[in-house]
């Protein structure tokens, strides 16, 4: 069965054939990196490196590009604030988001561009749109005009006037029109800029990524993904520079928009200050529960966050290891079954994918015979492969936060109790078991053997 994506150009579901059929490039809008990031902002980096390895599987290579913007008002500000220079505030930043997104499980993109590094490529494309007739040099600025551009809205499908009252856009006595955009705009002294023929400036945020996406994979890339809250303006604009620039090649073949987080039903967002930050949840939660978490709705729904959804997640895992661990004699390397491919197959279900985990690990459970229960371990560790669950070792995870001689501190703790029972003295076998309670440590009795974990 073929891979099948929503597309949000057509609105409609379509079968995936990359240009390069050997293969497919795939560009991911990255962080803006003044602070640390927060939850909703590795939603798509956790669904999308999904979607990454399935594609390599799928067509045997991919070429990803996630941008890193290191170029931007925010990221002045902050600067100015601390008093130290850009860099200060991007290498700390940009050094944060690669820890927190490895600590959720998601492996580094093949291409990871900054935007302070393409000004060449930037200035270029400007110079193209200019020369075509699609941007024009004004006090200093260069904008893009889109009433050059009859394509302009095909992706948001919104009217101009909605587009315009929906931007927030500056209104300026020098734009030719209220839509048009900034490509290029001047620096102050005390600004970071870059010398171009309409003077020192810096770049629009929209024109970066659409020079970084053309510089590594090339004019039309197979797939474009990102937040739904990119959709307008941020990708409508990359969509009408970069085709002006190109001669109307397309510029992303397919688009894919991850839905928002909500927390207490409110959208997640810094500017609201309702946001989890990723830093601080790595911390307080185990980094695996937060990836489940995130992959238990369909990435095109919204996701309400919680605490309760956090916890859920974890005794999920729990489920799930002490099922990998129950089967520790058991030889078995893993295979993704069929039915999480056929799931991830249909958008990148990975509530399906997610329950037909849990159904291999139930019936692994219930299974005797050697060879059924071989064939049920080789695919519980295959189907997490797939979604990037179940890659530690049982006892790592249950041990999670605690020391090695804690560790072996329970451990024998529960021997004791074994040795206890086994000589009927049923009053010290029971004080240990209430000590280990007390310590929220949870026994199951288990054909292999007393079994214990964290509550």
């Amino acid at each position: 069965m073929p891979l099948h994506l929503f597309n949000s150009l057509t609105r409609q579901m379509e079968p995936f054939a990359p240009l390069d059929p050997a293969c497919p490039t795939m560009y991911v809008c990255g962080p803006t990196v003044y602070n640390y990031v927060h939850i909703g902002n590795a939603r798509g980096p956790v669904v999308f490196g999904v979607l990454a390895d399935l594609l390599r599987r799928r067509f045997g290579a991919l070429k990803y590009a996630r941008n890193i913007t290191d170029v931007d008002d925010k990221i002045n500000a902050a600067a100015r604030d601390q008093g130290v220079p850009i860099s200060a505030i991007t290498d700390r930043f940009a050094a944060a988001y690669r820890e927190d997104m490895a600590a959720l499980g998601i492996a580094p993109p093949d291409i990871e561009p900054a935007a302070t590094a393409h000004i060449g490529d930037i200035v270029a494309m400007i110079e193209r749109l200019i020369d075509t007739g699609h941007a024009y040099a004004a006090e200093g600025h260069v904008l893009f005009a889109v009433g050059s551009y009859d394509g302009y809205g095909k992706l948001s499908r919104r009217d101009t006037e909605d587009m315009i009252a929906g931007a927030r856009i500056e209104v300026a006595p020098y734009k030719r029109d209220a839509g048009d955009f900034v490509l290029w705009k001047p620096s102050s002294d005390e600004l970071p800029g870059w010398d171009s023929p309409w003077g020192r400036g810096r770049p629009g945020w929209h024109i970066e990524c659409s020079a970084m996406a053309a510089a590594h994979l090339g004019e039309t890339i197979d797939i474009h993904a990102g937040g739904v809250d990119l959709q307008f303006p941020h990708h409508e604009n990359e969509i009408a520079q970069s085709e002006c620039a190109h001669g109307g090649a397309p510029f992303a073949r397919v688009w894919l928009h991850n839905g928002m987080l909500t927390f207490a039903g409110s959208k997640m967002s810094k500017s609201v200050g309702n946001i989890e930050r990723v830093h601080d949840l790595v911390q307080a939660h185990p980094p695996e529960a937060l990836r489940y978490a995130l992959l238990s709705a369909h990435y095109r729904q919204p996701l309400d966050w919680s605490d309760a959804l956090i916890e859920q997640s974890v005794r999920t895992l729990d489920r799930l290891y002490g099922t990998v661990r129950d089967l520790a004699d058991v030889d078995a390397a893993a295979v993704i079954p069929p039915s999480i491919e056929q799931a991830l197959d249909e958008d990148l279900n990975t509530p399906a994918a997610l329950a037909e985990i849990a159904r291999i690990a139930g019936d692994a459970r219930k299974a005797t015979d050697p060879t059924a229960r071989a064939t049920l371990k080789a695919d519980l560790l295959g189907a997490g492969l797939a979604l990037g669950l179940l890659q530690q070792a049982p006892a790592d995870w249950f041990a999670r936060g605690a020391s090695a001689d804690d560790d072996t501190r329970i451990q024998a703790l529960i021997d004791e109790r074994i040795a206890a029972k086994q000589a009927r003295d049923f009053a010290r076998a029971d004080a240990i078991r209430d000590q280990l309670a007390a310590e929220q440590i949870v026994l199951e009795d288990t054909p292999q053997g007393v079994r214990w974990k964290r509550g």
